[in-house]
């Protein structure tokens, strides 16, 4: 029997739906993290504190959580394409409140159809990309998907932070190049064929896997949710910190830090790929554990050289997490399920994700920086070290 063609390194033909696929990904994850280093001037132009600052990406989150209640069942239901469309007209609409943007309930809007519209994506976007890869590239094709995510994510703040460098009206030029880039994600939705609708009734219930599966799923989202809650640190309170060492704001260290952080977790998916699934795990513990570490050292020091050296090991944790947990859904979980399946993934990393920025938030506001810090850091490095335990316990 012959082989399928490679989806990714096969002919241009066959690596082009998948290319494409991934590409609209991207482009929803630019806007998901271009606002980070433009909260020092909505800061500045509102005057909102570091819990505040903290509710305000937590509304991205909320968005998010509800939308993977339903966006895995209704998209392996009614088809990828149906969601896309609609995700990609909220991630418009986002850009549009960002640039007229003057007080905090509109940034809550903005970030929170922000956060509806990566729901979609994560479940359908990324089940898309999977599903465009020949039967026997499924593992790579989800790598190009966990890549694509986190491309996406770290390319967005380090263009708003040379952007908000150079310009003294960055917010504008800043989402008005967002809404080109979705335009073309858009473009490539709807160029792509739709697909028949499952058979029978849609009934939804609380998002759930196989039976067969759900061990695979619960020991990514052991991983994946503790990288995914230090990257959401420095994405929330990243730039009160830098404000605080360095006594200035600077929108391009925080966006750089950021884009560096998402770049580091990039190049390292790319070099574990082969390696056993356990053994991608074992590292995403152990970059986790040191970036918390590390971010405690930066706050006895005041340095900013460590908080960096934290941000990029977090990056490494987040990425190793989510590509071996995407990996375990790419391999156990029936394509009739898989977008459902991301969904549950992804909650799974993204309740802690928007609940432990924020009460570091608040205990930074009511005990001061090294509490709030110090509490956050020990509870993600705790989290990692019990998934790091769990490893062990299933040998």
């Amino acid at each position: 029997m012959t082989s399928s063609p490679s989806a990714l390194t096969a002919t241009p033909s066959s690596s082009l739906p998948v290319l494409r696929a991934a590409w609209v990904v991207t482009a929803v994850f630019i806007l998901s993290n271009a606002a980070t280093p433009l909260y020092g001037h909505w800061q500045q132009q509102m005057g909102f504190s570091a819990a505040t600052l903290a509710t305000v990406f937590t509304c991205y989150i909320l968005g998010l959580l509800g939308t993977l209640l339903v966006a895995g069942q209704l998209a392996d239901h009614f088809g990828r394409k149906a969601l896309l469309v609609p995700a990609l007209g909220l991630a418009m609409s986002a850009a549009v409140l960002f640039q007229v943007a003057n007080n905090v309930p509109v940034l809550m809007l903005a970030r929170l159809l922000t956060g509806i519209a990566v729901g979609i994506i994560v479940s359908a976007g990324m089940a898309n990309v999977v599903d465009q890869a020949a039967d026997t590239r499924k593992r790579q094709a989800s790598l190009l998907a966990s890549v694509a995510m986190v491309l996406g994510a770290g390319t967005g703040p380090l263009l708003a932070g040379l952007i908000a460098l150079f310009s003294e009206h960055p917010v504008a030029i800043v989402f008005n190049l967002e809404l080109a880039l979705l335009a073309l994600a858009l473009g490539v939705v709807l160029a792509q064929p739709a697909q028949p609708r499952a058979s029978g009734a849609l009934r939804l219930r609380l998002p759930s896997v196989p039976r067969d599966s759900v061990g695979h799923v619960l020991r990514g989202i052991a991983f994946f949710g503790p990288g995914i809650t230090s990257t959401s640190f420095v994405l929330s309170l990243g730039p009160s910190l830098f404000a605080s060492f360095v006594h200035v704001s600077s929108p391009l260290i925080a966006g750089a830090t950021a884009f560096a952080m998402f770049m580091v977790g990039v190049a390292v998916q790319l070099l574990v790929q082969r390696l056993a699934v356990t053994r991608i795990f074992v590292l995403s513990g152990l970059a986790t554990v040191l970036s918390m570490a590390t971010l405690w050292l930066a706050l006895q020091d005041q340095s900013v050289a460590w908080l960096v050296v934290s941000a990029l090991l977090a990056g490494a944790g987040q990425g190793t997490g989510q590509l071996g947990g995407l990996s375990l859904i790419a391999l156990h979980v029936p394509a009739a399920r898989r977008a459902e399946a991301n969904g549950v993934f992804n909650m799974g990393g993204y309740v802690p994700a928007g609940a432990l920025p924020v009460v570091a938030g608040y205990l930074i506001d009511v005990h001061g920086i090294s509490a709030g810090v110090t509490v956050l850091a020990a509870l993600i490095a705790t989290l990692a070290l019990l998934a790091l335990a769990s490893l062990r316990l299933q040998r």
